[in-house]
């Protein structure tokens, strides 16, 4: 059977994504299942991690989000049986491609789908309603009656940050990055209580913000990346200075970061110091890093499905892709020229 996979050149703009014929081992391992692939969403690779955690191979496996049916279990499997629906996120470290007919994964690793939701729906929101739970949760200890910045609130991500807060009772500002996100957010229900349009040089964030809070800061931040230096590559222009974000952040807020190579200066240091505000890495692969932490995932993975099925979370989709349009879909996704695809195994 096919697979998609990353083709790792000396550097990240090598990188070249190629269909590759794989094998899915016959044999299951005691808590392993087979899970017969029916969608599977296309994020962003990041090749630097692999690196750091010795990862490295010829050929990366591209497309971990995925949904299907289970076609067998392991002997010592116990949560489940033949027939199910099932979803999940193949670790860091699998060999397989999400886009193979079949995968072979450890049931620690799946939780069951609601008959009633759609392939595509749950397989396009497991990874980023994951992020907003370890970023709103788990790092933030986001509670009723706290304020919120969502940057970027109308990527796949931001939005399902965006509902989850809501149903929490946390009031939601959000910035957007275009006009066509700005008429997005402001359509968004249930609503947010302001939408920042950056795209606009007349409006400003910091200003923006204390004017909605009294002066006070907003108790949380999450941001979708960082601008690093006064000249950065077009994608990255809209992006907020870190001394920004310290500005409008609150008395002992919570500043959640994406952004990898942050360096803070001791006059960014003394300020977070003096607000008593904290500043935490968003890394949700995190999760396959300790057993330990084994039950808190599965128990976010299953209320996020959860919540899909009542409606609280409604991820924002794109039509799916077949598999032969795989390939350049994931460039696109990796040049960050779209935000997320999903493939359907026909």
């Amino acid at each position: 059977m096919k697979g998609l996979y990353c083709k790792v050149g000396e550097t990240a703009a090598e990188a070249k994504f190629v269909i590759q014929e794989t094998n899915v081992p016959s044999d299951l391992g005691s808590n392993q299942v087979k899970v017969q692939v029916k969608a599977c969403a296309l994020s962003p690779l990041d090749l630097k991690l692999h690196e750091d955690l010795k990862l490295q191979r010829d050929l990366v496996p591209v497309g971990r989000e995925i949904v299907g049916i289970v076609l067998q279990v392991g002997p010592k499997v116990t949560f489940f049986q033949p027939d199910d629906e099932v979803v999940g996120i193949l670790p860091l470290d699998t060999a397989m491609s999400g886009l193979c007919e079949a995968v072979v994964i450890n049931e620690n690793h799946l939780v069951q789908k609601p008959e009633k939701l759609r392939w595509v729906e749950v397989a396009g929101a497991i990874r980023d309603g994951l992020r907003a739970y370890t970023a709103l949760h788990t790092l933030a200890r986001m509670a009723s009656g706290h304020t919120l910045l969502v940057l970027d609130g109308a990527s796949p991500f931001g939005v399902l940050s965006i509902q989850l807060a809501h149903y929490h009772g946390v009031k939601v500002l959000a910035s957007a990055l275009s006009s066509e996100d700005q008429k997005f957010l402001e359509q968004l229900r249930p609503s947010v209580a302001r939408v920042i349009g950056v795209w606009d040089t007349k409006v400003d964030l910091v200003d923006s913000c204390l004017e909605e809070t009294g002066g006070l800061g907003v108790d949380i931040v999450i941001d979708s990346g960082v601008r690093l230096h006064e000249e950065e590559p077009e994608a990255r222009c809209l992006l907020p200075y870190k001394h920004d974000i310290i500005t409008l952040l609150g008395v002992g807020g919570h500043w959640v970061t994406t952004e990898q190579n942050l360096q803070l200066d001791p006059p960014d240091s003394r300020s977070l110091f003096l607000k008593a505000a904290s500043l935490s890495f968003l890394n949700e692969e995190v999760w396959g890093a300790s057993s330990a932490r084994q039950g808190r995932y599965l128990h976010i993975m299953k209320d996020i499905v959860e919540k899909l099925s009542t409606g609280t979370l409604r991820p924002q989709l794109e039509d799916p892709v077949p598999l032969y349009d795989a390939t350049v879909s994931m460039e696109m996704v990796q040049k960050k020229q779209v935000r997320k695809r999903l493939v359907i195994q026909l």
